[in-house]
């Protein structure tokens, strides 16, 4: 059996077990058996730490994040394909964009857990292709929006420990491992972030007995609200205060409908920027704890020098920036870059990487260092290369950021209302040196961020320079990782077989056939 056809016989036991999933409590979760039965030192360990809502203004505060900057490589432009969870999960697990693997929202038909399922991501993840090829696999703490302690074990985990919507409160929460609920109380020794450093560091030790090659994936609920910190970092940050950028407290000129007019920042809602950013940061101090624990566990197994440590986060997180208080989901810096440090066997130390990369190119890459194949309908751009301190030629001009919205849901943990920006439904690309929006009611921000790098001049009513407005069509509607490779290259539009078409100009139903055709030609390409 090929590397392909195992993971196609894979993905079709997955859509079996999500469906039983939805209606009953899981039994006790089976792990499938290796493809690799021997010890297998040859290739490498990725330990994968990702914060949720870490921003780039908390990274001083981290000593051991800061380590890691010294000793590897830092990426200065990875951007995320949506400042929103559940979207930036599914295209770190499945290299796709949200056109592509169908999650763009927390919830309700295009986005969170269930849609995720739906449409075939599962079978898609990185963590089912480095299994079925011999790799040990480790999930640990947030999975997706929407999942619940109380619904199966997603395949290609060896290991599962994860919760739900009880972990953002750090205490009191019921975690999955490996199909059993347990209950975690409000002692000390319970905060969530620890618990997943003690299994963290007990599944580097189980794995390094094994003789296989592993990755684990300790996804913290840190430093998403209500910003809850280890008892022995209570008030370790009070006083500190928040870092302002020029764009602080200002309204851009020309801003789009859905900013203008909006209320300027009171006294009061910067005391409350300043204590929330303090407790953000309290909270991140026990996360930069765990790296270090992991960090010392695997030179204390001997696997340090063969293992890639990645540290990122799942989208960014404006406070007071274009007078919006705490929250996400624009297309603005604040929101969508995000840090990607990593080291590693190969990794320069202290490089700094200004290539633009997305959280797409994760997957690629996992697969690549392991030797794998990328499907050829992975969206995303394997980063080998500067990961291991070469300067590939021709490399992308532009990434691609996708959002739906106003999705204003009462139960989503990143609801949001108009004070901290809930933008309507657009695409955004961006470049070395811009920033285009194009909103669905066809309003549209441009920003030359060679001269203004905050995004305070919004030039779009003077003209949008067409590789601009190109690129972002050829983007959206781009389906592989050749197309979208192709896509991201700015010049002449690429030639099309069909008349470019905007998805939101586009019916449900247009899309939802386009999807279904979709899945059915990769399951095609997999199986065939």
């Amino acid at each position: 059996m090929t590397w392909k056809s195992g993971r196609a016989v894979l993905g079709l036991l997955v859509a079996v077990v999500a469906a039983v999933g939805c209606t009953s409590t899981p039994a006790a979760h089976r792990k499938p058996p290796h493809a690799a039965a021997a010890v297998d030192r040859s290739r490498p360990n990725f330990v994968f730490v990702l914060t949720d809502d870490l921003s780039w203004n908390l990274v001083s505060h981290m000593p051991h994040v800061l380590a890691m900057e010294r000793a590897g490589t830092t990426f200065s432009r990875y951007y995320v394909v949506d400042s929103l969870c559940c979207p930036s999960r599914s295209a770190i697990f499945t290299g796709e964009y949200p056109h592509d693997d169908g999650v763009f929202t927390n919830a309700g038909a295009d986005g969170g857990y269930f849609a995720f399922n739906k449409h075939g991501d599962q079978r898609k993840s990185f963590a089912l292709a480095l299994h079925d090829a011999g790799y040990r696999t480790a999930m640990m703490g947030k999975y997706l929006n929407q999942y619940e302690p109380r619904y199966p074990v997603a395949p290609g985990w060896d290991e599962w420990d994860v919760t739900g919507l009880g972990g953002y409160g750090e205490f009191g929460y019921t975690l999955n491992q490996d199909g059993q609920r347990v209950r975690y109380g409000y002692a000390a020794s319970d905060y969530l972030t620890d618990v997943l450093a003690a299994r963290g560091r007990s599944f580097i030790d189980s794995a390094a007995a094994s003789g296989h090659p592993f990755m684990l994936e300790v996804a913290t609920f840190a430093p998403h609200d209500p910003y809850t910190p280890a008892p022995r970092y209570a008030h370790a940050a009070q006083g500190l205060s928040y870092p302002r950028t020029p764009a602080y407290g200002r309204m851009p000129a020309n801003p789009p409908p859905w900013l203008k007019g909006h209320a300027a920042l009171t006294a009061a809602k910067e005391d409350t920027i300043a204590t929330k950013f303090q407790k953000r940061v309290e909270d991140d101090l026990s996360v930069d704890d765990m790296i270090g624990q992991l960090e010392n566990e695997l030179r204390a197994k001997g696997l340090a020098q063969n293992t890639y440590f990645v540290f990122s986060s799942d989208n960014g997180f404006h406070m007071g920036e274009y007078t919006l208080i705490s929250g996400k989901q624009t297309a603005f810096e604040t929101d969508i870059r995000v840090p990607l440090i990593v080291t590693g066997p190969g990794v320069p130390a202290g490089r700094t990487a200004s290539q633009l990369t997305s959280n797409i190119d994760l997957a690629p890459t996992f697969e690549t260092l392991a030797g794998l194949p990328v499907p050829a309908d992975v969206d995303g751009h394997s980063l080998t290369a500067l990961w291991h301190g070469q300067d590939p030629p021709d490399w992308r001009q532009a990434i691609l950021v996708e959002h739906h919205g106003p999705d204003f849901s009462p139960s989503d943990p990143d609801r949001q209302t108009q004070a901290p920006g809930d933008p309507p439904s657009y695409e955004a690309v961006r470049t070395a040196n811009a920033l285009y929006v194009r909103y669905a009611g066809g309003a549209q921000e441009y920003y030359d961020t060679a001269t203004d790098p905050y995004e305070l001049d919004n030039l779009a009513a003077k003209g949008v320079p067409a590789d601009l407005s190109n690129a972002l069509s050829a983007l959206e509607n781009c389906h592989n990782g050749t197309a979208c490779w192709a896509a991201a290259h700015l010049g002449p539009p690429p030639v099309m077989t069909s008349p470019l078409m905007s998805p939101f100009l586009k019916s449900p139903a247009s899309l939802r056939d386009e999807r279904n055709a979709a899945v059915s030609r990769r399951r095609s390409r997999r199986t065939g």
